[in-house]
């Protein structure tokens, strides 16, 4: 987390009048609440549903996060893309509340899954950012059992869409909050200039891997790495709940050794014994937490978990 944010956050709280009175909001992970806590800064805290260490992919509601749904007047979520079983409580608990799918809302960017052993082979399909693939097909977003088509919902790892992500926010807020709308869209623009900075930063600091092949568990960083520029080759699993099976890791395995892979990265809640075992000293082993885990939830946590991200990133491509 930079010094800048922790300063600019600490004067936001400074500043709050007294009094201030906050819709009920909830938002379904981890770093969709960061930034709605980051614009509802002075103001009040939003309600996080799906906890740290949860798979947004399924979890199970406890009693205290079904009541934060059904109180709720207003609900952020990426969509059932990435949260295909939050669909219906939402309809049933929060169904008075004003709902806001982020994947491709207000300008932000829209990727397709990758598809095949290695991603190479997508490099030439039109994949590029889609600013209107939300409004082309909803029903093509779900990914039911975890099936890796439509479109890719892990788009908060793009601070663009971070960005562009706040200024929504800021703005349905100020609809049902409009004694605070100023104070929510000087948060919005505070926050996003902070981001904008941390991109900067990121790109200075992976200039040097930028070139250096790479493989992950799981086909969820394509965001984070069309904005920095990086060239991961492959994922070892087809789906984000899938594990990859004896034939394709053999693949994979054999992929690594022919295009010289620098780094195979696994994520918090996988078996990296798993990988070791498989790649052995064929390539480093590295670390990358698309959810901010390790990270207490909050305004702070966005902006730390990309910092994180980087960080594991260019320590395992520099080969340090």
């Amino acid at each position: 987390m930079t010094t800048r944010f922790i300063l600019s956050l600490g004067l936001v709280l400074g500043c709050a009048a007294p009094g201030m009175a906050a819709p009920q909001v909830a938002a379904d992970i981890a770093p969709v609440h960061a930034l709605v806590a980051r614009v509802m800064a002075g103001v009040g805290a939003p309600a996080l549903i799906v906890p740290p260490g949860a798979s947004p992919h399924g979890h199970a509601l406890r009693p205290s996060e079904a009541a934060a749904l059904d109180r709720a007047d207003v609900v952020f979520w990426i969509g059932e893309g990435l949260t295909p079983w939050l669909e219906d409580p939402i309809e049933t608990l929060a169904g008075d509340a004003h709902v806001i799918e982020l994947l491709g809302a207000g300008g932000s960017s829209v990727l397709a899954f990758r598809e095949g052993l290695s991603f190479a082979a997508n490099a030439d399909d039109d994949h590029g950012h889609d600013d209107h693939a939300a409004e082309k097909g909803h029903d093509d977003h779900a990914h039911d059992d975890h099936a890796h088509d439509g479109a890719d919902p892990h788009a908060w790892l793009d601070p663009a869409n971070a960005r562009a992500w706040l200024g929504v926010i800021a703005g349905e807020l100020a609809e049902r909050d409009p004694d605070n709308a100023t104070l929510y869209a000087a948060n919005a623009t505070e926050a996003a200039a902070e981001i904008k900075a941390l991109e900067a930063d990121i790109a200075a600091r992976l200039a040097a891997v930028r070139d250096v092949p790479y493989l992950v568990y799981h086909d969820a960083y394509q965001y984070f790495e069309a904005r920095f520029g990086l060239v991961p080759t492959g994922a070892l699993a087809l789906g984000d709940a899938a594990d990859p099976g004896p034939a394709r890791i053999a693949a994979l395995r054999d992929l690594a050794r022919a295009e010289g892979i620098a780094c195979v990265f696994t994520e918090p809640q996988f078996n990296s014994a798993r990988v070791a075992a498989v790649f052995g000293d064929t390539a480093r082993h590295g670390v990358l937490d698309p959810l901010g885990s390790r990270h207490a939830p909050g305004a702070a946590l966005y902006p730390a978990l990309i910092e994180d991200m980087a960080a594991a990133l260019a320590e395992c491509l520099g080969g340090r």
